[in-house]
C-alpha cells in the first residue's frame, strides 16, 4: 500500500468527509496556511469555494491545483472589497451557504510599546472585518433559508498569550469568541448558524518562527498536554463539522482544537 503524504487530504471509504455537493463556500485569508487548507478541504468535499485573499498569485496557484476553487482578490478591511467578494460569490449559484472568516494576523509587542493605531489595526483585521463580513453575508443567507458562518478564533481568544505579549491580538480574538456567541443567538431562528473554531499552535506563516526556533518549540511541547503542536489535517474534522449538516443544532459555540492547551 502506498502511504499518503502527511498533508494529503483523506480519501476513500470511511475517510473524513462531509457532503457539501452543490453548496457555495467562501474562505477568507485563503492564500496560504490554514486558509488554503480550509478552501481545499471544502472543495474536495464537493463545495464550490470562493478563495479570497490579497495575494492573487497564491490564489491562482491554489485554483489551478484544486478543482472547484474560484480565486477572488479581497482586502477584508475594505468595505468596497468585501462587497465585491459577496458579488463574486453570489455570481456562482446565486447564494452562499458557508462563510469561513479566517483572515487575521497578530504580532508580539509589549502593550506599553504598542500604539493605539497599531492596536486598532489588529482589531480591524481580526474582529471588525469578521463582524462586517458576517453581517454582510447573513443578509443573503437569512432570506435563502440559512447557512453556516465559521469564525476562526484562537486559543488566544480564551487565554492570555503569556509569556508572549500580544494584547491587541488577544483582545481581537476574545472579541471574535464573544461576537460568535451573540450572532449565533441573534440569527438562530433564521437558520444561520454562527460558530467559531479556536486552533492551538499549528504550523503557518504566523508561527513558522516558533516551530523553527528550538527554545520556542521546547516551550510549546512542554506546555501542551499532548506534547506537540498541531499537525496538518487535525482541524479538518472540526471545520467539516461546522460547515456541514452534522452541526445543525450547534450555534454560538467555540470548538477548541489545541492538544489540551486551554484545559491545563
Amino acid at each position: 500500500m502506498n502511504a499518503q503524504p502527511e498533508n494529503a487530504l483523506p480519501t476513500g471509504p470511511g475517510s473524513l468527509t462531509a457532503d457539501l455537493s452543490g453548496r457555495v463556500a467562501v474562505v477568507t485569508g485563503a492564500s496560504s496556511g490554514l486558509g488554503a487548507r480550509f478552501a481545499e478541504l471544502l472543495a474536495r468535499s464537493g463545495a464550490t469555494v470562493v478563495a479570497a485573499a490579497r495575494r492573487k498569485d497564491r490564489l491562482e496557484e491554489l485554483a489551478e491545483r484544486v478543482p472547484g476553487i474560484v480565486p477572488a482578490v479581497c482586502d477584508v478591511t475594505d468595505d468596497a472589497s468585501r462587497r465585491e467578494l459577496l458579488r463574486t460569490s453570489l455570481a456562482q449559484t446565486g447564494r452562499v451557504d458557508v462563510l469561513v472568516n479566517n483572515a487575521g494576523h497578530g504580532y508580539q509587542k509589549a502593550a506599553l510599546d504598542e500604539t493605539v493605531e497599531e492596536f486598532e489595526g489588529i482589531v480591524a483585521l481580526n474582529l471588525t472585518s469578521t463582524f462586517a463580513l458576517a453581517t454582510l453575508f447573513a443578509r443573503e443567507m437569512i432570506p435563502a433559508g440559512g447557512g453556516s458562518i465559521i469564525n476562526i478564533a484562537s486559543i488566544l481568544g480564551l487565554v492570555a498569550a503569556y509569556p508572549s505579549s500580544q494584547a491587541s491580538y488577544v483582545a481581537a480574538k476574545s472579541g471574535v469568541v464573544g461576537l460568535t456567541r451573540d450572532l449565533g443567538v441573534q440569527w438562530a431562528r433564521h437558520g444561520v448558524r454562527v460558530n467559531a473554531l479556536a486552533p492551538g499552535w499549528f504550523p503557518s506563516e504566523a508561527t513558522d518562527d516558533m516551530f523553527a526556533d528550538e527554545q520556542s518549540h521546547r516551550w510549546l511541547v512542554r506546555n501542551t498536554p499532548m506534547g506537540r503542536g498541531g499537525r496538518t489535517g487535525e482541524l479538518d474534522g472540526a471545520l467539516l463539522l461546522l460547515a456541514s449538516d452534522a452541526s445543525t443544532f450547534m450555534t454560538g459555540q467555540t470548538v477548541t482544537v489545541d492538544g489540551g492547551w486551554t484545559v491545563r
